[in-house]
């Protein structure tokens, strides 16, 4: 399996490009369509757990903004030709927070490049379930 190939890379990156700028003027079609339309997708969000297309449009529904953000680092990897990872890092504007967000991609027959898997999360001051050693 070729890993890494740059034409998969930038078509990746198309699709996550387009996403991030739907997110900034919250363009639901657009982010409606950027997912697999199927009941098995995931995203679980900063706030939400969502499974199935239509729990993801009907929370989209409810959005009347998402918070603006700073791309601090981007990270693609891309496996055979139909299947990519998307990995970002991202600080909210104007309160510092670090956010995280992955979308696992397939190239479908039917539908071209879909997220199938999304997760957004926002970096922890620290892990009250952990202890250190020592």
């Amino acid at each position: 399996m070729e890993i890494d190939n740059p034409d998969v890379i930038a078509e990746a990156r198309a699709v996550f490009d387009r996403y991030e700028a739907a997110i900034a003027s919250n363009d639901t079609d657009v982010l409606d369509a950027s997912f697999w339309p199927d009941p098995r997708t995931v995203r679980f969000g900063v706030t939400e757990i969502l499974y199935g297309i239509d729990a993801i449009r009907a929370f989209r529904s409810t959005v009347k903004s998402y918070a603006p953000r700073i791309t601090r680092k981007v990270h693609i990897t891309a496996f055979g030709r139909d299947f990519a990872c998307t990995h970002l890092e991202y600080e909210r504007v104007g309160t510092g927070l670090i956010g995280r967000e992955t979308k696992i991609m397939a190239r479908l027959p039917e539908h071209g490049w879909r997220v199938v898997s999304a997760h957004v999360s926002l970096l922890a001051g620290h892990d009250p379930g952990r202890t250190q050693k020592g």
